[in-house]
């Protein structure tokens, strides 16, 4: 039985295949690469709980990240959107997440061995690591059918 492996691999290659994700990776929080050698947008995989009952079910947390660039330039037109990339990080971002969310739903009806089991939430995430990081921690469940049989 490969649980881990399948879902892992499901998650992985939604989002290598998401426009806005440059480098995807996995482990704990304190693991999220924040060096400069890190192509960003990046995707962090956090696996949470699982609960091995006939079905199994996984919590992700997913975090997505860019760097925000500040411009050296005091804001003219607008001071809303102020001197950086703020807003166009968190919208970015969003996107990819919600291009995740939506391919897997989508391609769960087709492939049939996976669910999400809850809806989906996104928490906004600004000014968490030291080098001016924003976006989003997605945060879902996964069910898989579970392939050990009690006989």
């Amino acid at each position: 039985m490969n649980h881990v492996y399948e879902v892992l691999d499901i998650i992985k290659d939604e989002l290598r295949n998401t426009i806005g994700c440059n480098t995807v990776s996995f482990g704990l929080l304190s693991e999220v690469d924040l060096d400069k050698t890190t192509i960003f947008p990046l995707a962090h995989i956090i696996m949470g709980q699982a609960r091995p009952t006939q079905v199994v079910e996984f919590d992700f947390t997913i975090i997505l990240a860019d760097i925000v660039d500040e411009n050296k330039e005091e804001a003219k037109d607008d001071e809303f959107y102020g001197n950086n990339n703020l807003q166009d990080v968190l919208n970015t971002q969003f996107e990819v997440g919600n291009r995740v969310i939506s391919r897997l739903r989508r391609s769960q009806k087709f492939i049939g061995s996976y669910e999400l089991v809850s809806d989906p939430t996104m928490d906004v995430m600004i000014d968490r690591f030291s080098n001016l990081l924003a976006g989003w921690e997605l945060n879902f469940t996964v069910g898989l059918k579970n392939g050990i049989s009690i006989c």
